[in-house]
């Protein structure tokens, strides 16, 4: 699989989140993981991100064990470090402090260095009207496609 081709996404996100600001983000990973996302086996589902100590982790991000991997194989869910400049974690800070956001991740891909990079997001949890109209929306935008393919 080519580098270009990883990008995993969280499709949760968009549904349950209004997302305000976007960040790319390093990881710090064992080699047996970057192994595992070079073969697309990663996931985002229920995924988040937090403070500790003024450094940001990602907690319950999924990379399978690596198939080659031996006994020094990673564990599954591990907490991750996250890598941004010290401008920009006091940025997400400071909003990460307010009621009512949450900083999660969107999508997980490879750059044209072959780093692994994670995109994440300073996010407002929507609300069931908010979701609602997200539905309506996105079936309003695939009842106009088909009307123009006929």
């Amino acid at each position: 699989m080519n580098n270009q081709q990883i990008n995993i996404k969280n499709r949760r996100a968009t549904f349950d989140y209004e997302l305000l600001d976007k960040y790319k983000a390093g990881i710090v990973l064992t080699g047996t993981e970057i192994k595992a996302i070079r073969q697309g086996k990663a996931g985002l589902s229920d995924t988040y991100c937090y403070f500790v100590n003024g450094e940001l982790w990602v907690k319950n991000m999924y990379i399978a064990e690596y198939s080659y991997g031996t006994y020094n194989n990673h564990s599954v869910r591990r907490e991750r470090k996250l890598l941004l400049t010290k401008k920009e974690l006091r940025k997400i800070a400071r909003t990460d402090k307010e009621a009512g956001f949450s900083i999660i991740p969107v999508r997980l891909f490879i750059n044209e260095k072959g780093l692994a990079k994670l995109e994440i997001a300073v996010a407002r949890g929507k609300k069931m009207y908010d979701k609602r109209e997200s539905i309506k929306e996105r079936e309003d935008k695939r009842n106009m496609e088909r009307m123009f393919k006929r």
